[in-house]
């Protein structure tokens, strides 16, 4: 970061007088980390919630944001207080044949993950200038890469130009939301009245709840917090874990109501007379002549966004892990290069696009209890938190959201293989 900006952040820690813009000197990580939950593979997910089911699983995508909340809230603490990210501390505590597994896992995943991200942004701008969907590929490689070069100029770059794309994506949603017809009043009750209309919802429930805490967001959150803004005590670290917390509080809660957005969107467009819309091209092909031709163009725009920052931060993961966990760092080209590889394959071989979004979302949600795991344990052993190990509530609430997010997962990779889950059909 910038002289003026270490300034500024030590300013606010050392207690001078000043305004809010100080804070800002502090924002960045959230922000970055709030892209995974606005990623390509969200789209599908809750496009299909809200064209089947209305505003009724509303409800779930609010579950699903603060659970996210709580476990981006844990690792960027981890960060700060340790000095270290999450794969680094595996690496010190684990025996090393876990060490290689957890490595190995969390690689694919965040291929997995990349996978999803590169082959949205592909999409969206395939069917906005009407091209090829391999075309499409080439420019978001082309575009990603660029931005990722950015990063040789330090923290600050990279996070305004994804704060950019964020901002773009929430504004589209805010556009969309006043262009179609949205019953605020179901809106309502669907967000705080949990309801489970048959057992496909339930299988939906699942795959938004699974889909929503993504193990690369965990590793990276705490590698953008360690050694920010450097504290030199205890007060100076509580203040930037306070600091931290309402970061993630902000930057989820956008995240959560573009989510929202999303499946307010799909129902008021699509459930009354086109439940069965299910995957990103026909939703836009139906957007066009029901809302027209500028609600399907927004559409388009927030999921290009959503695709290039979302296989930026991607990439960004990736690095850290395979950093973090066997020191090992490559150059950005390769690393984008291994991430593209496997979407050229999957459009080369014929298949649909769709469909690879979803088998990704299977594979983050196996890879998904490693980081999860990791984090409770390590932020409640005092010998590596110290004075903030975590509280037995914040314990307890942890525990709780882990069971039922791996619970879900479990019953999402089950029916995924086609294994008949009893009460379920």
């Amino acid at each position: 970061m910038s002289e003026r900006t270490v300034a500024a952040a030590r300013a606010k820690l050392a207690g001078e007088p000043g305004g809010w813009s100080r804070y800002l000197a502090f924002a960045g990580p959230a922000i970055i980390a709030s892209i995974a939950y606005m990623d390509p593979g969200n789209y599908a997910t809750n496009i299909q919630a809200g064209a089947k089911y209305g505003y009724s699983l509303l409800w779930v995508v609010v579950v699903a944001n603060v659970i996210a909340m709580l476990f981006q809230a844990l690792s960027a603490k981890l960060g700060i207080v340790t000095g270290r990210n999450l794969a680094e501390i595996c690496r010190e505590k684990f025996p090393k044949p876990v060490v290689w597994a957890m490595w190995v896992v969390s690689e694919i995943a965040a291929m997995a993950t990349d996978l999803a991200e590169f082959l949205g942004g592909a999409i969206g701008l395939a069917l906005l200038f009407n091209i090829p969907l391999i075309a499409g590929m080439g420019i978001t490689a082309i575009v990603t890469y660029g931005i990722l070069m950015f990063e040789t100029r330090g923290f600050r770059p990279v996070e305004l130009i994804i704060t950019s794309f964020v901002v773009l994506i929430a504004l589209c949603y805010l556009v969309e939301i006043f262009i179609a017809p949205v019953n605020w009043g179901a809106a309502a009750l669907g967000t705080v009245t949990p309801q489970i209309p048959d057992a496909d919802a339930l299988l939906l429930a699942v795959g938004i709840i699974g889909a929503t805490v993504m193990p690369h967001a965990v590793y990276l959150h705490s590698g953008l917090t360690q050694g920010r803004i450097p504290a030199h005590d205890e007060r100076e670290k509580r203040m930037v874990v306070r600091i931290s917390n309402w970061e993630v509080l902000i930057a989820l809660a956008a995240a959560g109501l573009v989510n929202m957005a999303m499946v307010m969107m799909a129902s008021s467009a699509f459930h009354a007379g086109h439940s069965d819309v299910a995957e990103i091209e026909t939703a836009y092909h139906t957007l066009a002549p029901l809302l027209g031709i500028s609600a399907a163009g927004v559409f388009l725009m927030s999921l290009i966004a959503s695709g290039i920052s979302s296989s930026v931060v991607g990439t960004m993961a990736g690095q850290l892990i395979m950093q973090g966990f066997v020191g090992f760092r490559i150059p950005i080209w390769l690393r984008r290069l291994i991430t593209m590889v496997p979407a050229f394959v999957v459009v080369g071989y014929g298949a649909n696009a769709t469909m690879a979004l979803v088998v990704s979302q299977v594979v983050l949600s196996i890879a998904l209890p490693l980081p999860m795991i990791a984090l409770l344990i390590f932020t409640s052993r005092r010998d590596v938190m110290g004075n903030f190990v975590n509280s037995r509530l914040t314990n307890f609430f942890a525990v709780i959201c882990t069971v039922v997010v791996l619970a879900l997962n479990t019953v999402l990779i089950l029916e995924t293989f086609g294994v008949s889950v009893p009460g379920l059909n």
